[in-house]
């Protein structure tokens, strides 16, 4: 997600795949509502004038919807202030820990949720606000993802969800004597052992200044994601040592840098953005929002890139829930945004846009979801791509230090990428940081 909400991703953060504000003033919650009361004269008082801040980690497409909200709030001013992903969360624990810096509104990732879902004594809940209503719009899942660790409080509505897919250049594929068509493409590869086979074949064709793939890391995380545990198991134990799926895609991810594969290009660094505009790897994991920023990133390559079917033939890679922290001035206002955010038709606008996928079901089916195409991508049934894949998605326990865990994982990768230890070694190490993280 990025210029837009490309720039979001949640990547492993290492060098194998790098990841990616003060509280809002004004009046009173009475005092902001514009039916605050007739005026000396009998005539209504202006409302007085209140500034949200909306904290995000990427830019997630809401500026054309703050304008319609503005419209039945006019007395609202509403205030972006958009870090990179690790530092957006970072903040974000410091600033509920102290009491002080949080916005309004903040964008949670998936990766995150599990540890603000766990300190619900620091936001409002929005069922206080009547959103607990909005419960039968999203897939179960994700809604459960949003309730504080009881079940009981309402504490973050989804925006969207990463249902997983496969990007590849259709120029550099045909370089490589293999198939361009999507379906063809996709029957590549039905397994990881598949991919990276077909992986093999590209590298053997030797297409000048183009890898296989850009990096092993997010391999890693699609891998992981299908299983049916990951890295925690249901009970909140963290089971990487244990679990023999996590042991599997590292292992499949470092064959992935032994054979060569990678193009050795961090995720969300300008020389991975330059990558793309210079068509340096051939496939990338694509959630749905991956889509525009591949759009942003390589302007010249209209109707080279194309979408198949991820080995595996499902998985999530992100997804975010907006949460209003009890440091919040204006916790009315903030509830009502943030229901505006992500109504059903807030979304499959923000889809069409910005290629962020809805979390709401009833639109999968939607014909102007189902048809939708973009330029760039030529005929490709986006919209059916990712309709199916969300439909497919199965939902996985995340654990309170997910998105840490991920980072030492992710950290090893890049030890084993650049030539610093071998797998087992770093594996090693791996085991021994994970165990610090509490």
């Amino acid at each position: 997600m990025t210029s837009r909400f490309r720039r979001i991703a949640v990547p492993l953060i290492t060098a194998s795949a790098l990841a990616l504000a003060t509280a809002a003033c004004g009046g009173s919650d009475t005092a902001s509502n514009p039916a605050s009361g007739p005026a000396s004269d009998g005539a209504a008082a202006p409302a007085e004038k209140i500034q949200l801040k909306v904290g995000l980690f990427g830019d997630l497409g809401f500026k054309p919807l703050y304008e319609e909200f503005k419209k039945t709030h006019p007395n609202v001013e509403i205030v972006e202030n958009i870090t990179q992903f690790n530092d957006h969360h970072n903040n974000l624990v410091k600033r509920l820990a102290t009491n002080a810096g949080a916005g309004d509104v903040e964008a949670v990732e998936v990766g995150y949720i599990s540890t603000f879902t766990a300190q619900p004594q620091k936001f409002h809940d929005l069922k206080q606000y009547g959103l607990d209503k909005r419960q039968g719009d999203y897939l179960d899942w994700k809604w459960q993802q949003g309730l504080s660790k009881q079940g009981g409080q309402v504490l973050g509505l989804g925006t969207d969800v990463g249902g997983l897919a496969m990007c590849y250049r259709k120029d550099l594929f045909k370089k490589a004597g293999l198939p361009e068509d999507r379906e063809k493409v996709a029957a590549l590869w039905p397994t990881w052992e598949d991919y990276i086979a077909t992986g093999k074949k590209f590298a053997a064709a030797d297409v000048a200044g183009a890898k296989f793939v850009d990096a092993p890391g997010e391999i890693f995380r699609a891998i992981v994601n299908q299983a049916p545990t990951g890295l925690y198991d249901p009970q909140d134990n963290l089971v990487v040592d244990s679990n023999p799926d996590v042991k599997k895609a590292w292992d499949l991810s470092n064959q992935i840098t032994a054979e060569g594969l990678t193009a050795k290009l961090a995720a969300f660094t300008p020389p991975w953005n330059t990558g793309f505009a210079k068509g340096s790897f051939a496939t990338i994991i694509c959630p749905a929002w991956m889509t525009g920023f591949i759009q942003e990133q390589a302007k010249d390559a209209t109707g080279k890139w194309d979408i198949a079917t991820v080995p595996g033939g499902s998985g999530n890679s992100g997804g975010s829930h907006l949460m209003v922290p009890k440091q919040s001035k204006h916790p009315k206002e903030a509830a009502e945004l943030v229901d505006f955010l992500t109504t059903k038709d807030a979304q499959a606008q923000i889809f069409k846009e910005e290629g962020i996928f809805p979390s709401i079901p009833a639109l999968y089916d939607d014909p102007s979801i189902q048809s939708f195409t973009k330029p760039f991508f030529g005929d490709t049934p986006i919209g059916k791509i990712y309709s199916e894949a969300a439909k497919a998605l199965k939902p996985q326990h995340l654990g309170p230090k997910e998105a840490d865990v991920r980072t030492a994982i992710g950290n090893g990768l890049g030890r084993v990428e650049q030539g610093k230890q071998t797998p087992d070694e770093s594996w090693a190490q791996v085991l021994e940081d994970v165990k610090k993280i509490k």
